[in-house]
C-alpha cells in the first residue's frame, strides 16, 4: 500500500507537533516529501532535526515563492498549513486546485473574504479541507460532549464561557505577528477560534449572531505609562537587551537550542522579530474581549477572553432545562516554546499553581456530583496525541462517534464568531454572520456542516 504523501507549510513552532509524529510514530503509512517556508534557516533547523534526532533524512525544502513548484514536482496527497494566519487561504487554495487534500492550523483563515475563497475553492476542487482543532479532542473536554449529548441536564439554553490567558502565554501573543490585526485577525480569531468550536461543537449548534465589546487595556506603550510601568517599554525587543534582565515580561532567544535554530538565526533572512516588547506602539489588537453569541437554535452563549491575567484555564457552565454543568481546566502556564511533543511541559512561573480539571453537574433538585475524568497526559490536556493519531494512523477510524473531525464549513463556523465580533466591536451594532458568509443557510446542527 503506497504511502500517504505529506507537505508542510510553515516551519514555525507549531509544526514540530504534526511533523515530528508523522515521521517518527506513523512514517511506516505516511512520507513527508516536502517543506516550504519564507526562511531558508528554518527549514535547514527541521533538516537537521529530520537527518539526525528523527533518523528520517532531510527533505526538499522549498522557498515560499516556489510553492507551486512543490505542488508539481513533489506531488503531496496533503498539503498541510501551519504558516501565518493571514497566509492561510492562499496556501489552502492553490493545494486544492492542484488536486490535493488539505489540513490547516486553526484559525481556517482571517477575514469573510478568505473565507468565502476556501469555500468556493473546495466546492470546485471537491478535496477535503480539515481544520486542527485539536481542543475538541481533548479526553476533559470529550466528557463534557458527552454528558451534553446523552441529556443530563436536558435541553442546553445558555453557555458562560470564561477563559484566562495569563502574563505568560498571553503575553506572548503580544510579542509576535499575531498583535497585528492584518496577520492574525485579533485574539478573537486567532485564540478565540478554540473557545468558539468547542462551543458550536458541545452544543452541536450554529452560531448565527454576535454583539462584541473589546479594549487594548493592558500591552501596548501608552497602558504601561499610565500605570507607571513605562520603564518596561524602554526597549523594542528582549534578547541582549541588558536593562531587560529583571523584566518580567522578558523572553530570551538565545535560551535554547529551537529558539535560535527557529528565530534567532533566521531573523536575517526572514525579518521576524520573536521577541519584541510586549509595550511597544504597534499593537492593534484586543487583550480583553467580552460578547455574546446567538445560536440558530435559540442558545445564548456569554464570553469573555481576558489576555493578561496571573493565571491560566477556562471555566464554562451550561444552563439546562433539567440543571447545570460546571466545567473548569486550570493546569497551570505554558507557551508554545518550539520542543518536542514529549518535552512539552507546565511552566514553573508564580501564581501559576495547576488545580486540574472537574466537571460538577448539578441537577434539579437533587445532589451535585463530580464526574470521574478520564486520564490524560501531553499537550493542550492529552489532545494532541489523539489528534495526530486522527490525521495520521492508517487504523484511525473515517468517521467518530463524537463528531470530533471538523472540515472547512465547521472552521468557518468557528472564525465567523470572531470576524462578526471584530465588526460589532468597531460598529457598536450585532452582526448577522450570514451578512458575512451565506454558511449552509437551511443547516440547523453544526454536524449538519462539513
Amino acid at each position: 500500500m503506497p504511502k500517504t504523501r505529506f507537505a508542510f507549510v510553515g516551519t514555525g513552532g507549531r509544526a514540530i507537533s504534526f511533523i515530528e509524529p508523522l515521521v517518527t510514530r506513523y512514517r511506516e503509512h505516511n512520507a513527508l516529501v516536502a517543506l516550504c517556508d519564507l526562511s531558508p534557516t528554518r527549514m535547514a533547523y527541521y533538516n537537521r532535526k529530520l537527518a539526525g534526532a528523527w533518523n528520517y533524512g532531510a527533505v526538499p525544502a522549498y522557498p515560499a515563492d516556489q510553492f507551486d513548484a512543490l505542488l508539481r514536482e513533489t506531488k503531496p496527497d496533503i498539503v498541510f498549513v501551519c504558516s501565518k494566519d493571514s497566509t492561510h487561504h492562499d496556501y489552502i487554495i492553490r493545494a486544492l486546485h492542484a488536486g490535493c487534500d488539505v489540513i490547516t492550523e486553526k484559525p481556517l483563515t482571517i477575514d469573510a473574504a478568505k473565507c468565502r475563497a476556501i469555500l468556493e475553492a473546495q466546492r470546485a476542487s471537491g478535496r477535503r479541507v480539515r481544520v486542527a482543532f485539536n481542543y475538541r479532542w481533548g479526553p476533559f473536554r470529550t466528557k463534557v460532549k458527552e454528558l451534553l449529548a446523552t441529556g443530563v441536564i436536558g435541553r442546553v439554553h445558555a453557555v458562560n464561557l470564561e477563559y484566562l490567558l495569563d502574563t505568560n502565554h498571553g503575553a506572548d501573543y503580544f510579542r509576535r505577528w499575531h498583535a497585528h490585526a492584518a496577520e492574525s485577525g485579533t485574539l478573537l480569531v486567532h485564540k478565540s477560534t478554540h473557545h468558539f468550536d468547542l462551543v458550536n461543537w458541545w452544543l452541536d449548534a450554529i452560531p448565527a449572531q454576535v454583539f462584541a465589546y473589546g479594549d487594548l487595556a493592558f500591552y501596548g506603550r501608552q497602558n504601561a505609562e499610565a500605570r507607571g510601568d513605562g520603564h518596561l517599554a524602554a526597549y523594542p525587543r528582549y534578547t541582549g537587551e541588558p536593562r531587560a534582565k529583571d523584566d518580567p515580561f522578558r523572553l530570551d532567544l538565545d535560551e535554547s537550542e529551537s529558539f535560535r535554530g527557529l528565530y534567532r538565526d533566521a531573523e536575517a533572512d526572514s525579518g521576524y522579530l520573536r521577541d519584541r516588547n510586549v509595550f511597544r506602539d504597534d499593537i492593534d489588537i484586543y487583550d480583553q474581549m467580552s460578547l455574546n453569541v446567538r445560536y440558530r437554535t435559540g442558545e445564548v452563549l456569554t464570553y469573555a477572553l481576558t489576555a493578561y491575567s496571573p493565571r491560566e484555564g477556562m471555566r464554562v457552565s451550561f444552563n439546562g432545562d433539567r440543571g447545570r454543568i460546571e466545567y473548569q481546566e486550570f493546569i497551570g502556564t505554558h507557551m508554545n516554546r518550539a520542543v518536542s511533543p514529549g518535552d512539552f511541559k507546565i511552566e514553573d512561573k508564580p501564581g501559576a499553581e495547576a488545580e486540574g480539571e472537574s466537571i460538577r453537574v448539578f441537577p434539579h433538585f437533587k445532589p451535585s456530583y463530580l464526574v470521574p475524568l478520564p486520564p490524560a497526559t501531553g499537550a493542550h490536556g492529552g489532545a494532541d496525541d489523539i489528534l495526530t493519531h486522527s490525521f495520521f494512523s492508517p487504523d484511525a477510524p473515517a468517521t467518530d462517534p463524537w463528531g470530533r473531525f471538523a472540515g472547512h464549513e465547521q472552521g468557518a463556523a468557528s472564525i465567523l464568531v470572531g470576524i462578526a465580533a471584530r465588526d460589532s466591536i468597531r460598529d457598536n451594532r450585532p452582526v448577522t454572520l450570514s451578512d458575512l458568509v451565506p454558511l449552509a443557510p437551511a443547516a440547523t446542527k453544526l454536524s449538519q456542516l462539513i
